[in-house]
């Protein structure tokens, strides 16, 4: 048995980081800055335009030194070079996991199966180039001859949550002109209030598939077929010029009424939470365009680059991943709270939801063992100042320990008075609470009644990460998203599970088709599921019995 093939907790770095949690587990962060002056000065990294200070964190030198060694114990750096090698490191499903070639420079050679995937790359990025240009210069004209004022996005997954995320974190930089929505739900709702104010004779749908055959992205695509042609007098050719396919499938796309040509491709090396910056983006390059779309791949590749090449004890990724391995094994923390201090990333903790729990969210290893250890946290959180007059309430005084990241910007993309600076002092002050709090015996200087004193102590020595960056930029957005990208891989690598399969999606979709035909009002087949299931279709059916006007 290889040093990588041991088991996480019959590691020699992991034994020791038992020993070692046994020792400073318990210490407060008053102490650790007390013993330590130079602490929030040394305990930072500043790379690929990010500076990051994890001094807030209950670690010490020693603890860092630690998770380096169980990192290069677990074969992490082999990890790496396998995935930019274009091994298939995706092992449930025997594939390639090659986001990182979306980004990679003309120059750059990636193969996959002895093909070098990079020209592949750039010939769509080319092709989306040129049709955004004349999207969004008024030379691609609709059924009537109008051009496209306004698109829609449909897709789900990945080819929602990216494109929507990077709109709204990219909005400064977007064409106002145009209007642009986003649609995944299979409820009505979704599709109905992305339209209800469009023109048809102006509206552009993108479909976002591989195999354009997804039952919520085709449900929703097939009504706003329905929505275009209803219209437009119902002429079928009309849907040519106002829909293109993000898919592999050219026979279904052709069925739909897709001109192929207006097909994007991408590949089965690129899973959907990590296909943003590919032909799903399509949305992000007409609202920013290709130029500003270049620039944040530009910001992907310089944190790809810096990921694959530093030393992993001066490595943003991987000392973040590291981190949340810390608090996930030892300190047995079960959420992180991604708080961005800007309102365009107000998208951004739902994009690192799916990032995150679909990639780590795995309870066998690579091997197919149960794991006997905590994997993928939970990620959540809102844009401050917001969450602060909401749940910061439970970070500061709860029972839970949950670390924190926090996001910011040296300068604001859109200045106004003095607003930014109090923006910046809550990102500052909040860490600060939360890791000194405020004792008894401070609340009692400040002459607190007796009974009310216990209310107003912060225990503090709750852990956070600060992140900031300059401006947000797309450049800065590609940086950040690899960054987080790049962490989830640190801890997949660390915790021996497949970060790039998602089965556990699998399982409801199966079982929802065959409900379906269950669920239609002349259904009479006998019911098979469990009692608890068969009780509430029966309730349904009775519910649309007794008011046909609501049968769907």
């Amino acid at each position: 048995m290889t040093t990588k093939t041991v088991p996480l907790k019959r590691r020699a770095a992991w034994k020791k980081l038992q020993a070692h949690f046994k020792a400073i587990g318990g210490r407060h962060l008053r102490e650790l800055f007390a013993e330590d002056p130079e602490r929030g000065e040394q305990l930072t990294l500043a790379a690929s335009g990010i500076y990051l200070d994890y001094s807030k964190n209950r670690i010490t030198r020693e603890t860092l030194a630690l998770l380096v060694e169980l990192a290069e114990e677990s074969g992490l750096r082999e990890r790496i070079d396998a995935m930019f090698a274009g091994e298939p490191i995706n092992v449930s499903e025997h594939r390639s996991v090659l986001h990182v070639a979306l980004r990679a420079p003309r120059t750059e050679s990636i193969k996959v199966d002895g093909h070098d995937v990079v020209p592949d790359v750039h010939a769509v990025l080319d092709r989306m180039s040129a049709f955004a240009d004349k999207v969004r210069g008024g030379t691609w004209h609709g059924h009537t001859g109008k051009a496209i004022t306004a698109v829609v996005n449909i897709g789900i997954g990945g080819s929602d949550l990216g494109p929507v995320m990077c709109y709204e974190a990219l909005k400064a930089y977007s064409k106002r002109d145009m209007t642009f929505r986003f649609v995944s739900n299979v409820d009505a709702t979704d599709l109905v209030e992305a339209v209800r104010d469009l023109d048809p004779t102006q509206t552009l749908f993108i479909i976002s598939s591989k195999t354009f055959t997804t039952l919520e992205t085709m449900t929703n695509a097939a009504a706003a077929r329905e929505w275009l042609l209803t219209g437009l007098g119902g002429d079928a050719s009309a849907v040519a010029r106002h829909f293109v396919a993000i898919s592999t499938n050219a026979a279904e796309v052709r069925k739909f009424g897709i001109d192929t040509a207006n097909m994007f491709e991408f590949w089965d090396w690129v899973g959907g939470r990590y296909s943003t910056d590919s032909a799903i983006g399509l949305s992000t390059m007409l609202a920013i365009g290709p130029e500003h779309f270049r620039e944040m791949l530009q910001g992907f590749h310089a944190m790809d680059e810096h990921f694959r090449s530093a030393p992993f004890a001066y490595n943003l990724p991987v000392i973040m991943g590291l981190l949340g391995v810390w608090y996930a094994n030892f300190f047995g923390a079960e959420t992180v709270a991604v708080l961005p201090y800007e309102q365009y990333l107000k998208r951004f903790p739902a994009y690192l939801q799916q990032l995150t729990m679909e990639s780590n969210g795995k309870h066998v290893t690579l091997a197919g063992k149960p794991v006997d250890y905590r994997t993928g946290p939970i990620y959540w959180g809102e844009p401050g100042t917001n969450g602060q007059h909401s749940f910061y309430q439970l970070i500061h005084q709860g029972t839970h320990l949950i670390p924190c990241d926090f996001i910011g910007f040296a300068e604001p993309l859109n200045p106004l008075g003095e607003q930014h600076k109090l923006l910046l002092a809550n990102v500052l002050a909040q860490g600060e609470a939360l890791a000194f709090g405020k004792t008894l015996q401070q609340v009692e200087a400040e002459k607190i009644p007796p009974e009310l004193a216990p209310h107003r102590v912060f225990e503090g020595n709750r852990p956070s990460n600060t992140l900031f960056l300059q401006r947000l930029t797309p450049d800065a957005l590609g940086r950040l998203i690899a960054l987080y990208e790049h962490s989830v891989f640190t801890q997949g690598a660390i915790w021996q599970i497949d970060s790039f399969d998602q089965w556990g999606v699998e399982l409801g979709k199966i079982l929802a088709k065959r409900i379906v035909p269950e669920l239609q009002p002349d259904a009479t087949a006998a019911l098979a599921h469990d009692s608890s299931t068969n009780t509430l279709i029966r309730w349904l059916r009775h519910a649309w019995s007794t008011a046909p006007a609501t049968k769907p």
